[in-house]
């Protein structure tokens, strides 16, 4: 997801780094929050791969500083992350859900709507799943268990419904 991140904050500009980081933060930070531990590697993959290339110039502090800019290779490779399919555990595929709703914007129509249907998908099943263990009669819930999976529901209802008004919205743009 951090190739994600970073190819995203790239399309507008050239930044260096700490830049990447800053603008990751800003977008991203109620889902995520990575270290420069994180993006430098990441950086140092999407250059080797060609999605991202750097150039050294003098900062407006005149300091030499390192720019990272988003390659015509890295446009096409920032859409098949934001198509990439989802992990099928709940907790890593809500995080990557929005992450990627955040940048559908970048996204063509039917690139949008492939995304969005994907992800109802996957919260649907996410939803059933905790529901069926409430209806369980084998595996009783107890009390706690039993609040925390009724929101959980409650919060995969939020979620659909925040994909349908995307669609929709997607929808009248197309």
């Amino acid at each position: 997801m951090i190739e994600l991140m970073i190819l995203y904050v790239l399309i507008k500009r050239d930044l260096t780094m700490y830049s990447v980081r800053k603008r990751i933060e800003e977008k991203f930070s109620p889902f995520t929050n990575p270290s420069f531990g994180a993006i430098k590697p990441a950086l140092t993959r999407l250059e080797k791969n060609k999605y991202i290339t750097s150039s050294k110039n003098m900062s407006e502090g005149g300091k030499l500083s390192v720019f990272y800019s988003i390659t015509n290779e890295g446009m096409k490779e920032l859409t098949n992350l934001l198509l990439k399919p989802f992990s099928q555990n709940p907790l890593q595929f809500v995080s990557d859900a929005k992450v990627k709703l955040c940048c559908a914007a970048f996204l063509k129509n039917e690139d949008a709507k492939a995304l969005f249907e994907e992800i109802k998908s996957n919260a649907y099943i996410h939803k059933m799943n905790a529901q069926n263990l409430i209806e369980n009669d084998y595996t009783p819930v107890d009390f706690y268990q039993k609040i925390v999976l009724d929101n959980t529901i409650c919060e995969y209802n939020n979620f659909i419904n925040m994909v349908e008004g995307f669609e929709k919205e997607n929808a009248r743009n197309s």
